[in-house]
């Protein structure tokens, strides 16, 4: 892997564990249940993508 790839990946890794952490955040301050069980799915989403690009390393 070159270094510009490897910058792609850790600039993907921070993204995905960014949008990570604002779905927690929100699934927790919404009411709406369902509103709130759709961000947690997000949350889960954003965990898989991530755990792929940390795989890529």
């Amino acid at each position: 892997m070159t270094d510009k790839e490897l910058l792609y990946v850790e600039d993907a890794l921070g993204h995905e564990c960014f949008m990570k952490t604002c779905a927690k955040k929100a699934a927790s301050q919404i009411q709406d249940v369902t509103l709130s069980s759709y961000m947690t799915e997000l949350e889960q989403k954003h965990q898989e993508l991530f755990n792929k690009f940390l795989n890529l390393l």
